[in-house]
């Protein structure tokens, strides 16, 4: 289901040729997949999206998607999805065209990015669809740079979501996971504001810093050989 919601700021293309976009201006769609698995080979069987706009949510995308293969039930242990859940529902071919309409221009945000976007360039690819080759932010990297220890003991979506005191808590179904990491999202922005971070190059610039204690790291490897 998609569904739109009235807001007061118009929701305009990104430019990125424009350096410095105040992060009130940009568009994000926050975005989280439920799958068949981990490997490149599953399928996914849930697509749940956010919209968001300078602090509000303009619209939301959900979906179940009929996989290619059966679910296992460890994984619907995990997510609660079943194989008679997706039965009747859209393929992953029907699904996309909807999805990428919803999606547009906007950054894309994900919790662990390179799993949620890896499997959706995938589907783009085995179904001819055009992957836009959105802007993409990763709240688990931004999180291990924004945050310390002392803060979190890890970058789990519980975990910041718990910090951050979501009122939708991550259930591993799709919308609510997206839901959650809306809420990580503005936490981390608002950490982020304090060190003057306040556009959105600022932060793809800052989600790419080496944490500290990495960098502490470093000197453990002086002396070794290169090869």
């Amino acid at each position: 289901r998609v569904q739109t919601r009235p807001s007061s700021r118009s929701v305009g293309q990104l430019c990125l040729d424009d350096l410095g976009t105040p992060l009130d201006q940009v568009t994000f769609v926050v975005v989280d997949l439920e799958t068949t698995g981990t490997q490149a080979s599953d399928a996914i069987t849930e697509i749940g999206a956010v919209k968001i706009r300078g602090g509000e949510i303009i619209g939301e995308f959900a979906t179940l998607v009929r996989p290619s293969h059966e679910i296992s039930p460890m994984i619907t242990v995990l997510t609660g999805i079943t194989n008679a859940m997706v039965a009747d529902c859209p393929s992953i071919e029907a699904a996309l065209p909807a999805f990428l309409e919803f999606l547009g221009p906007s950054v894309v945000v994900a919790h662990n990015a390179p799993f949620d976007v890896g499997f959706l360039k995938r589907a783009c690819l085995a179904h001819d669809y055009v992957w836009p080759q959105p802007v993409v932010i990763d709240t688990v990297r931004l999180a291990r740079s924004a945050l310390s220890k002392s803060d979190v003991p890890n970058a789990k979506l519980s975990t910041l979501a718990h910090f951050f005191q979501a009122p939708t808590q991550p259930t591993h179904r799709a919308l609510d996971d997206a839901r959650a990491t809306v809420h990580v999202l503005h936490g981390l922005f608002e950490r982020l504001g304090t060190l003057h971070v306040k556009t959105l190059e600022d932060v793809l610039t800052f989600s790419t810093k080496v944490p500290e204690p990495i960098r502490r790291k470093a000197s453990l490897a002086d002396g070794l050989p290169d090869a």
